[in-house]
């Protein structure tokens, strides 16, 4: 190409784009400032939930070393005479022992990972965790030694030298801090200690939590693994890390695919306010397209220099949007943790790594909403005929506007599709139909709303007041004009409706939920957080006999793993029978009576039911003490408290088959006339300075209460993120109509309006848009919360 030729294409540029964006700098931005914010809370949510299972990913395979199977027992634990098996398993070159147990802090709410290893066998599975621990394996061997990660030094201010208190049971477990581990060991709060020492401090005598195993060269990891798990106990699973990766951040996905389709939906009102502009500016230039059309420019060059304008703001949009995404990113994971306020990765430390792909991606996603928001102006202007288009007055528009307000039968089609996503299971897991029906009906009500405005704007009563009159008068004219004026405000109020139904909805049935789930006056925990506290039989006892208490019943906490790709199912050992179940449990559905014979009851909650495709009355079979035990399923309960779902079984029995005493907590009802405060005051004297948890029911409802409205606050941001794109979207499409209309509002001052009545006549015109658009958005999104509910939230 010659350089006349260059410059001669960017002439025509500059003439075909950039001139009709300068011309109109505030709708331009306006819907790049739309594009932008969708695109940044997209980038801002992908990269903090990437780094952060980026860093749990890190973490395991730090751990995990040069292993390639990973030989995994519940939190309780398997017996170490397992280890001694594994070690002499043919193919086997070296196995490394570990306990791994997540410790309450006695100085702190918080809790700390404590790794137990034998560092001699470590050096052979994992050099570098070994090689970390540099000249303090000798000291390591010692009792009460411990060493930290640099990030869990930092977080609670500690040296080397300073002591470290545990809680373990019911008492305090003093550690020596012999020396911090290299900030590139492990980036999360994480203790390193002799596996003998961990065993014997926190109570785990017997026990293991995994064994890491290095095969030898040539041994096909598939086939070993699986002749591995035929020999193995049940509740003993052999997986390898990548399964173990993907177990963990499993129990995140549905927040995180939940977080992006939330500012994907931004960018979606994003485009919805580039559609409104275009069409708008399409209108203002009327003349000037039929003009061109009557020069000569095909319909396809007048397409393509409309899509033109959308593909410049999108760009422009996605770049400022990605740079933005990566500051808030990144100013999020400084001051907030990459939870995100879930608690999801409360422990992790990640760090912000630039990822071409996810620019690439999201720069496309921008471009891409920005084009389609200016294909349909584009298609209709060049559809539209010249002659047509040059003639003064808006009559033929208008009645254009009505043929096309009657077509009801592409949004009508768009429902029925979108009923049938309704219907339809999940991928994988993954509500994708559930997505699917909803975008549907929002494209659906977008074309109906043509028709809706106008059988609404036909029925509004004439009025007196001038003003008033001419703002009805000019919506009943032009309808579609109206329609375009509300999409946006009905998309992303109705997105906002249907979130806080949803949240509403969940909240109330949470609250209700925990209500008929604490019935007690009291309960008390042996450590909130962390798997080391409990109450021996002994300290069991000692509640027990606490004058004042009418009945106390103690409850067991632990985890089951059912299948290697899931994250543990958690079992409850509580009172509970046949007769009991009704009333201690929020059952669904009526509870079944196993016929004599049968293998004693269980309860599921209605997630296990779900995940694990049970029903009441199906036989199950339960890993307890390395045996798989046959239990019924004698009915389903209501659980918000365990999504990786949870199964109740008779406290008596659980520990005829298992052996373990142990309880976690104790839900304590008191005798008539006995004072709470007195009875907390004697539990208090009983276990001093142990760290015991007392709360009454109110106690644990508000804490409950503050922690689902912390997980759900970030949802409220993208939220009022949606609502301001759909103001923006309001404003741009009342500020284009008043540019175009300049010419009647002239005529109106020269027949004797005044400046504040044409002023009083575009506020009531947008108030009453406004007010049609906002009573479509509750019922639009009142039908997309059932489905959000009933639907999406279900798979």
């Amino acid at each position: 190409m010659s350089i006349a030729a260059a410059g001669t294409l960017l002439q025509r540029a500059h003439w075909i784009v950039a001139k009709p964006l300068f011309g109109n700098r505030g709708r331009v931005a306006l819907s790049l400032a739309g594009i932008a914010l969708g695109v940044a809370l997209g980038v801002t949510v992908h990269l903090i939930n990437s780094s952060a299972l980026n860093e749990f990913d890190l973490a395991i395979h730090q751990l995990a070393g040069d292993a390639d199977i990973i030989v995994r027992g519940p939190r309780g634990g398997f017996p170490q005479t397992l280890y001694p098996q594994l070690a002499r398993t043919p193919g086997v070159a070296a196995a490394s022992p570990m306990v791994d147990v997540e410790a309450r802090l006695a100085d702190h709410t918080a809790t700390l990972e404590i790794i137990g290893i034998d560092p001699f066998r470590a050096a052979q599975v994992q050099p570098l965790l070994a090689k970390s621990l540099g000249d303090a394996v000798r000291q390591l061997l010692a009792p009460d030694a411990i060493l930290l990660s640099s990030t869990a030094a930092q977080r609670w201010q500690l040296e080397t030298g300073d002591t470290l208190r545990l809680r373990v049971g019911t008492k305090t477990v003093t550690l020596r801090i012999i020396g911090l581990l290299p900030p590139g060991a492990f980036r999360q709060p994480v203790g390193i200690m002799d596996i003998a020492a961990a065993q014997w401090r926190l109570a785990r005598l017997g026990t293991l939590d995994r064994v890491d195993l290095r095969l030898r060269p040539g041994t096909a990891i598939g086939q070993f693994r699986r002749r591995l798990q035929a020999t193995l106990p049940a509740g003993v699973e052999a997986v390898t890390p990548r399964t173990e990766a993907g177990r963990g951040a499993s129990l995140s996905r549905a927040y995180r695919i939940n977080l992006g389709v939330l500012a994907l939906i931004a960018l979606f009102t994003g485009g919805f306010l580039v559609f409104s502009t275009q069409v708008l500016a399409v209108l203002r230039r009327r003349a000037q397209i039929a003009l061109l059309r009557v020069l000569g420019v095909t319909r396809r060059a007048l397409v393509l220099q409309l899509l033109a304008e959308g593909v410049v703001i999108g760009a422009a949009g996605a770049v400022l949007g990605i740079a933005s995404g990566y500051a808030i990113a990144n100013y999020a994971l400084a001051h907030f943790g990459a939870d995100l306020g879930a608690g999801y990765f409360s422990g992790a430390v990640p760090q912000l790594h630039f990822e071409p792909a996810t620019v690439m991606l999201f720069f496309v996603l921008g471009v891409a909403a920005a084009t389609l928001g200016a294909l349909a102006p584009a298609l209709e202007a060049a559809r539209r005929a010249p002659a047509a288009a040059l003639r003064a007055g808006d009559v033929e528009a208008n009645a254009f506007d009505r043929r096309r307000c009657r077509r009801t039968w592409p949004a009508l089609v768009l429902f029925a599709t979108a009923a049938a996503c309704a219907m339809a299971p999940a991928i994988d897991g993954v509500p994708f139909f559930g997505y699917c029906a909803i975008a549907l009906i929002l494209f659906g009500a977008i074309l109906l709303m043509p028709q809706l405005a106008a059988t609404c704007l036909q029925r509004l009563p004439l009025s007196r007041y001038a003003p008033l009159q001419l703002a009805i008068a000019q919506l009943q004219a032009a309808p579609r004009r109206a329609a375009i004026s509300m999409a946006a405000i009905v998309v992303s109020f109705s997105l906002m409706v249907a979130m806080a139904i949803m949240v509403t909805s969940f909240r109330q049935s949470f609250d209700a939920w925990l209500s008929a789930t604490l019935p007690a006056d009291l309960y008390v925990r042996a450590a909130r957080g962390g798997d080391s506290g409990f109450f021996s039989a002994g300290e069991q006892s000692l509640i027990s006999g606490i004058p004042g208490i009418a009945s106390v019943h103690f409850r067991r906490e632990r985890s089951l793993l059912l299948d290697p790709q899931l994250p543990p199912v958690i079992l409850l050992a509580r009172p509970i029978d046949i007769r009991t179940a009704k009333h201690r449990l929020p059952m669904i559905g009526p509870a079944l009576v196993p016929p004599p014979g049968a293998p004693p009851p269980v309860w599921i909650s209605e997630v296990m039911r779900d995940l694990y495709h049970l029903r009441t009355g199906q036989r199950i079979e339960l890993p307890l003490a390395g045996k798989r035990v046959p239990f019924t399923v004698a009915g389903v309960w209501r659980d918000y408290a365990r999504q990786s779902g949870a199964v109740v079984i008779n406290r008596v029995l659980y520990t005829r088959l298992t052996g373990d005493t142990r309880a976690d907590d104790a839900a304590i009802r008191l005798a008539p006339g006995t004072s709470a405060a007195a009875v907390e005051q004697a539990l208090r004297n009983r276990f001093p300075d142990s760290g015991v948890e007392i709360s009454d029911s109110s106690g644990i409802r508000a804490r409950s209460l503050r922690i689902f409205d912390r997980t759900f606050a970030v949802t409220y941001v993208l939220e009022a993120v949606a609502i301001l794109i759909g103001l923006f979207g309001v404003s741009v499409s009342f500020s284009a109509q008043a540019a175009a209309r300049r010419s009647e509002f002239g005529m109106l001052r020269h027949v004797g309006m005044t400046r504040r009545e044409i002023g009083a006549m575009l506020g009531m015109e947008g108030l009453l848009t406004s007010t049609l658009a906002t009573g479509f958005g509750v019922v639009l999104g009142w039908v997309m919360s059932l489905v959000l509910i009933f639907v999406v939230n279900r798979q």
